[in-house]
């Protein structure tokens, strides 16, 4: 049975699936993501979402304000053998539910070239490729920025 939890950014079960998805990122852009490190730093943030199948934790993502209309989803992480099962998606649902819950109309989102699983579930869920935006412009060998409005 899968259970989704609302949590924070200190959530232990959030902590350990980050740091797989930065191993995978690693693996997947090299040294490359050394640059985007910095764009992924979540800290208090009460926003964090942690699906559970079976009280073991398989999937996380969080949002953040963006601007005062926009959330931004961020850390969005399902590990290898547990895609194709719609956790992305759950994890996605309970994003946008939340984001509408506070107030925000749009969700945006950047995700990598090498990542054409994560493009996949984004635009299965309704986002669409726009221009990169700040801090992305310039990086779109790298780079793919979404967007969704929600409300």
């Amino acid at each position: 049975m899968k259970t989704v939890k609302r949590t924070n950014s200190n959530d232990k079960d959030f902590r350990a699936l980050i740091a797989e998805l930065d191993k995978e990122l690693q693996a997947r852009y090299g040294n490359t993501q050394i640059d985007y490190d910095q764009y992924n730093v979540i800290e208090n943030l009460d926003t964090v979402v942690v699906v559970y199948h079976d009280k073991i934790p398989v999937g996380c993502g969080c949002f953040k304000e963006f601007d005062s209309i926009s959330a931004e989803i961020k850390r969005m992480f399902v590990p290898a053998n547990e895609r194709g099962k719609g956790i992305g998606a759950l994890i996605m649902i309970e994003l946008e539910k939340w984001s509408v819950e506070s107030g925000f109309k749009n969700i945006v989102l950047e995700t990598g070239t090498a990542q054409p699983e994560a493009v996949h579930l984004y635009k299965k869920q309704g986002f669409k490729i726009i221009p990169n935006y700040p801090p992305y412009i310039g990086n779109e060998e790298f780079s793919i920025c979404m967007k969704k409005s929600i409300n």
